[in-house]
């Protein structure tokens, strides 16, 4: 996903200086839920009715090893600690993976990951200095390299703009999440979906519980009725503040923002695109990756107000509304000494689901007994598999949604206000800068106490999302 960590499966995780990236990182009604014309259209356009990846067959000639040499070549897109181990967890789905360019904003993050990678897989790494590339342009001299297979893990706005790079370049694609912050980057993901598609192009997500073979088991025994229908679902994910890193002497206000990139809403999305999403990912996932009709929630900053923390809200809870009368209710927080909860719960008519425990009680008593096994290596191992065996792999159909509840998520608590999934998809307020260089100003500045401005909740705040 980011220069930066992305969030764990629990959240202890305090607050921590750091110079470089950290090494750190961190989802069923049963009952037809109707849909109006207009989230119809959307899903007909989107392909998201489909829940989980689906495998088809290849348009193109697509196979790994083309060149004949039996290496499948990688390009890391962003070198922070969620990058460095991504391209680990790559180089784990078989000996044939070969990390071949990298590429990042900061030439020392880039090294810093470099040489780890190096140190952890010393027989695939094999990035020489000219294919090591830094800068706002860097993602595109990664992408006219020889790679096969694109990791876009950079900071989260720039995520949309790379990913339709790498599929306009003909790369199969690993994508850290969100992969949207606002509703016009969304569409250019969900438009590199649709060309993937047409291309014969793997593209996984980072939404990884999809992967988890006891969230997968337990998630298809929800669906298959064993709670009953969906009456709710509570998605937790409270836990304390991420990575913070201290201005340094010599940074402008634009890199400084850039390097503690995850407090600033323009960079990052908040909470509910960063960690919340893997909740409502698993939420949208039990409910049949149908979108909501409606969303509202609350919010705010008591405790991380200092500049660090820049322009983030520090809790915010929401509520989902579906058609078919449903309620999901999301509840996330960064705050030090509190509470921490990492939870999934669904209640059914006939009983409940622990997820992250892989648990079902009630009429029917089940859990899942296998020894868990490590996600992120799971993703990586299916996509390269797909990649090899020439039938291509999609996350698409559920990977804008997921991202796209994210982003109305913020809204809704930002604003205050209720809003409609038919207003959510008409947004048209874009965190994009209209240019990309190093003497750019950035769109939010700290006021005369150092302090960054934070949301004030109502109308004013809606309009600026020019629903």
């Amino acid at each position: 996903m980011m220069n930066a960590a992305d969030p764990p499966p629990t959240p202890e995780n305090p607050v921590r200086f750091a110079p470089s990236p950290p090494a750190r990182h961190a989802g069923c009604a049963r009952r037809a839920d109707p849909v109006p014309a207009s989230r119809r259209a959307f899903l007909k356009a989107s392909a998201l009715l489909a829940g989980a990846a689906t495998l088809g067959e290849v348009p193109l000639a697509r196979g790994a090893h083309a060149r004949g040499d039996g290496t499948i070549r990688v390009g890391l897109i962003g070198c922070g600690g969620r990058g460095t181990q991504a391209a680990i967890n790559a180089m784990n789905a078989g000996p044939d993976v070969r990390l071949v360019a990298m590429a990042d904003l900061f030439p020392d993050w880039l090294e810093a990951s470099r040489q780890r990678l190096r140190a952890a897989k010393p027989e695939q790494v094999r990035v020489d200095d000219d294919h090591c590339f830094s800068g706002f342009d860097a993602y595109r001299q990664l992408l006219g390299s020889r790679v096969d297979v694109v990791l876009i893990t950079p900071a989260s706005h720039f995520i949309p703009a790379i990913f339709e790079a790498a599929v306009a370049a003909g790369k199969h694609v690993f994508c850290e999440k969100p992969h949207g912050i606002d509703v016009p980057g969304l569409k250019v993901s969900m438009a590199a979906c649709e060309a993937a598609k047409a291309k014969g192009l793997s593209v996984v997500s980072g939404l990884c519980w999809r992967y988890d073979p006891g969230v997968r088991e337990t998630m298809k025994r929800v669906r298959d009725g064993a709670i009953g229908e969906m009456v709710a679902v509570q998605e937790n994910y409270v836990g304390r503040p991420y990575i913070v890193r201290e201005r340094q002497p010599g940074w402008s206000e634009l890199e400084y923002q850039m390097r503690n990139w995850y407090h600033f809403n323009w960079l990052s999305g908040d909470q509910t695109a960063q960690q919340l999403v893997h909740s409502l990912d698993k939420a949208s996932w039990a409910m049949g990756d149908r979108p909501p009709h409606k969303a509202w929630g609350l919010g705010g900053r008591q405790t991380c107000v200092a500049p660090q923390f820049g322009d983030q809200f520090d809790h915010q809870a929401v509520v989902f509304e579906y058609a078919n009368g449903v309620r999901v209710f999301g509840l996330t927080r960064d705050q030090p000494e509190c509470y921490n909860n990492t939870s999934d719960v669904f209640f059914g008519t006939k009983g409940r689901c622990d997820l992250l425990n892989y648990r079902i009680e009630g009429e029917t008593n089940w859990r899942y007994e296998k020894p868990r096994e490590n996600m992120y290596d799971l993703e990586h191992r299916e996509l390269f598999d797909a990649i090899r065996s020439g039938r291509p792999l999609h996350n698409g159909d559920y990977m804008c949604l997921s991202s796209a509840l994210g982003i109305m998520a913020q809204i809704a608590c930002y604003s205050g206000n209720l809003v409609t999934w038919d207003e959510l998809m008409r947004s048209r307020r874009s965190f994009a800068l209209p240019r990309y260089a190093w003497d750019a100003n950035p769109p939010v500045k700290p006021g005369p106490d150092g302090r960054y401005p934070a949301a004030m909740q109502g109308l004013a705040e809606l309009e600026r999302w020019q629903l």
